[in-house]
Formats: structure tokens, sequence, C-alpha cells
């Protein structure tokens, strides 16, 4: 394999010319994902259950002088992703990058937690992530390239008393399916990482994040002592999805602030 020439070094960040898909794209974390792949140079695709809810993301990328297109597309449902996948294939010709946004988190006391709760939060977070891999795995495939990222959790390397047998259950699932999706697609020249935050600002964690008592044990786990903003995942997701991290794959990326570290 030929050496990269420096100015290949230089652009190793730049996305120009990548297609990149982002489901739960509706989402301020899926939102800001998407902006910040359009920023480096990507086009991008955004799913969400209804299109109405992606109209915010789709504009905030073209305003960068990107192209966007938003699908409706339930990310448990292996035909409306191949169908969502047709669709953007056929307005862009390829897919580049798969980002995993979409999902969602139900918190209650284990020795209470509804069945139908645990079902749903897994069939979402698990199931929700697999198909889309899947799908777009064998476009990749065909194509002979691709840099696929999931989005995991700190909840996946510990346990914490605040209701997450569900959430964590299922995040621990996608971390191992990601080393595993790595394994095996490695030969293709697709790379598999997953991005695990700690807790952080969205619409989903405020009522936690509100909670003074709720929101002093989260923050007295993190050495540098506050929650992740959504900007705190962009980078790494760009990173992931760029010619700068070719030689990495089936890796957990903690954007927890030091809560891993001890």
């Amino acid at each position: 394999m030929k050496e990269m020439s420096n100015q290949e070094m230089k652009n190793m960040f730049s996305l120009e010319g990548k297609v990149a898909v982002v489901t739960g794209g509706a989402g301020s974390l899926g939102e800001g994902v998407a902006t910040g792949l359009a920023l480096h140079g990507a086009d991008v695709v955004v799913t969400g259950r209804t299109i109405e809810t992606l109209q915010s993301t789709v504009k905030k990328v073209e305003e960068l002088g990107k192209r966007a297109l938003a699908i409706a597309c339930d990310v448990t449902n292996e035909d409306q992703v191949k169908s969502m996948v047709k669709q953007a294939v056929d307005a862009f010709g390829k897919i580049d990058i798969l980002v995993t946004v979409a999902g969602i988190a139900k918190r209650f006391p284990a020795e209470e937690f509804p069945v139908e709760a645990f079902e749903q939060v897994m069939d979402i977070n698990v199931t929700g992530t697999f198909i889309p891999c899947k799908v777009i795995g064998n476009v990749m495939k065909e194509q002979g390239h691709g840099k696929i990222i999931t989005v995991s959790s700190v909840r996946a390397f510990a346990g914490h008393p605040g209701g997450y047998a569900a959430y964590g259950t299922s995040k621990g699932a996608v971390a191992l399916l990601t080393k595993q999706l790595a394994t095996e697609w490695a030969k293709y020249n697709i790379n598999v990482n997953s991005v695990a935050p700690t807790i952080f600002w969205t619409p989903l964690t405020q009522e936690v994040l509100e909670d003074e008592k709720l929101k002093k044990i989260f923050l007295d786990g993190i050495p540098m002592g506050r929650a992740a903003l959504v900007q705190d995942m962009v980078g790494t997701t760009v990173y992931l999805s760029s010619a700068a991290s070719d030689f990495i794959t089936g890796q957990i990326i903690y954007v927890d602030g030091g809560c891993t570290a001890g």
C-alpha cells in the first residue's frame, strides 16, 4: 500500500464527496451529528419515523451548502430500511458512512421493569442498530469500503442504580455487535466503531439533569464534572467517519469526561 501524500494527510479529516446516513436524525444528537458531517464536507441522508421532524436537520445541512435528504423509516423494520437505503443510493449513488443514532431510554427499578418497556428498548436500540448496519453493510461490501459508527454508552461498561436494566443491557449489546461486525467486515474494508457517551444534555435526559439529586449522582462519577454536550460527540464521529481512522475498527470510544477511567 502506498504511503499517504502530504496533501492527503492534510485532508485526512475531510469528508468531501462522501455520503452519510444518520438514523435518528430528528433528535438533538442526530441533528448535531448530521450538521457536523456536513460541515466537514459530507452530503447527508437523515431518517426518522416522520418526515416533518427531520426538516430542521435538512435545513441546517442545506444551509451549509451540502445536499440533504429526509426519509421516513422505522429502523426496526427491515423492509422500510431496505426502501430507505434504495432511495438514498438512487439519490446519491453510494453510502460511505452510517451513524446509528436512533435509540430510546426507559428507566424503572429492575424489579418493577415492565417487560413490554424492556422489549421496546431492546428492539429499538439493538435490532434498530443491527438492521441498518446489515442493509447498508451490504451496500458497502459491494462498494469495497465504508465507515459505520454505532452509538453505545458508558452504561455498557458499568451498571448504575438509576434504573438502567434495559438501556444498559441494550447498549452492552450494541458494543459487542460493533466488535462482531468489525471482525466480520474488515475483509471488505468496512470499519465499524462505536461512540459511547456518558449522560449528555438532550431533551431525553433533561428530567434527570434538572433533578439536582439525580444530577449530583451522575456528575459525581464524572471526573471532568459536567455532563457531555452534543458537540462532544461530533468530533469523535467525524474522526471515525474520515480517513484518519482507516486502521481503527472494533473500538468503543468513550466520550465520558473520564467516567470509565476509574
